[in-house]
This record gives C-alpha cells, sequence and structure tokens, in this order.
C-alpha cells in the first residue's frame, strides 16, 4: 500500500511540473503578444488558460483521491495539501495571463507610450521566480524556496519604477492615460504573479516544517 502511494503521489507531482509548465508559457506567451501587439497571439492565451483550468481540476480530484482511499501520514497530508494549495496559485497565475491578454486587445495596434523596457524585465523575473519555487517544491529545499522572497522585492522594485514613471507621463500628457492605465494594469497582474509564486515558497516551508511563515 505504501508503495502504491508513494507511485500516486510521483505521477501527482509530475502532473504539477506540467502545469507549471503550461503556466510559465502562457505568461511568456501574454507577454509577448504585448510586445508584438500579436492579437491573434493574445486570443489563443485564452484556450491555453482552459487547459489549466481542466488540469487544475485533474489534480485536485487526484489529490482529494489520495486522501479518501490512502491513509496519509501526517508529512503526507501536508505533501498533498501542499500539491492541492500550489495548483490553485498556478491556476490564478494562468488567470493573470489571460487578464494581460486582455488588455493587449484592449491596446489594439494603437501606438505604444513608451518603449517595453521593463515589464519584459518583470515577466522574466516573475517566471524565473515561478520555475524557483517549484523546483523547490520538489527538491524540498528550505532555502531555494527562501530565496523566491528576495526575487520578489526585485519584481516590486520594478512595479515601483514603472508606476513612477507612467504617473509623471500622465500628468505631462494626460491624452495617454488610457494606455497608461492597461500597462499599469500590467505590471499589476506580473507583481502578482511573483506574489502567488511567493506564496509557493511559503506552501514548500511549511510542508517540510509544519510551520507557516511569510518569507516577504
Amino acid at each position: 500500500m505504501r508503495q502504491r502511494f508513494e507511485n500516486q503521489l510521483r505521477e501527482l507531482n509530475l502532473k504539477l511540473l506540467k502545469m507549471g509548465a503550461m503556466v510559465l508559457e502562457i505568461v511568456e506567451e501574454a507577454v509577448q503578444s504585448l510586445i508584438k501587439q500579436d492579437l491573434e497571439m493574445a486570443r489563443r492565451v485564452y484556450q491555453m488558460d482552459d487547459q489549466i483550468d481542466e488540469l487544475e481540476l485533474e489534480l485536485e480530484n487526484e489529490c482529494m483521491r489520495l486522501l479518501a482511499l490512502q491513509q496519509p501520514m501526517a508529512r503526507d497530508l501536508r505533501v498533498i495539501g501542499t500539491i492541492m494549495k500550489i495548483i490553485t496559485d498556478l491556476e490564478r497565475m494562468g488567470d493573470h495571463a489571460v487578464n494581460i491578454a486582455k488588455v493587449t486587445i484592449e491596446i489594439g495596434n494603437e501606438a505604444l507610450i513608451k518603449p517595453l523596457i521593463d515589464i519584459p524585465r518583470m515577466a522574466k523575473l516573475s517566471q524565473e521566480m515561478v520555475n524557483k519555487s517549484l523546483d523547490a517544491f520538489m527538491r524540498s529545499d528550505i532555502h531555494l524556496a527562501e530565496e523566491v522572497a528576495y526575487d520578489d522585492e526585485a519584481v516590486d522594485k520594478i512595479y515601483e519604477e514603472i508606476y513612477k514613471e507612467l504617473i509623471e507621463m500622465i500628468i505631462e500628457d494626460p491624452s495617454i492615460t488610457r494606455q497608461a492605465t492597461h500597462l499599469l494594469f500590467i505590471g499589476r497582474y506580473l507583481e502578482r504573479i511573483a506574489d502567488h509564486a511567493t506564496n509557493i515558497g511559503e506552501r514548500v516551508i511549511y510542508m517540510e516544517t509544519g510551520e507557516r511563515v511569510e518569507i516577504n
């Protein structure tokens, strides 16, 4: 029975990694659709999110079956509970990617009011945080989970810079307010993706220690 449980848990971990890879891809597609102002690419993000939602439901059901049919020990319960929390965070990241795609469609083909430098930087850092937090889970690595918090501070700093710059631009030229607001929203969505990666880091620490901590 124990061997069967461990095999099922291993399969669950592999599906979790698959979901993580899908989330990284959807964030990349959403940001690239903005950079390229590719509206068709932005619309594809919606379909990708549907696939993420389906996988989340599948993973959730498998977690519930493990809890119902096996007899998990204390740490096993924390592992399964952590997986359920992680898939929720991943699903919400997918939702934020959809929000970015929606804003891209709203902006359409109108000329961008500024070169997109900071937003791609934020996206790259956020994606690295997601990757690192999932790696921490797979390795049961507390120190790696804690590192995610330092990355989150860098993302927050970039967002603050974007916010200040765009507000100053609006003051100088109120006619750009609509697009500037859209870009602010995109920065906020990327910041939230980073926050969800931080959540995963906190779940990993709880899984390993049984203690709830805030690492940001």
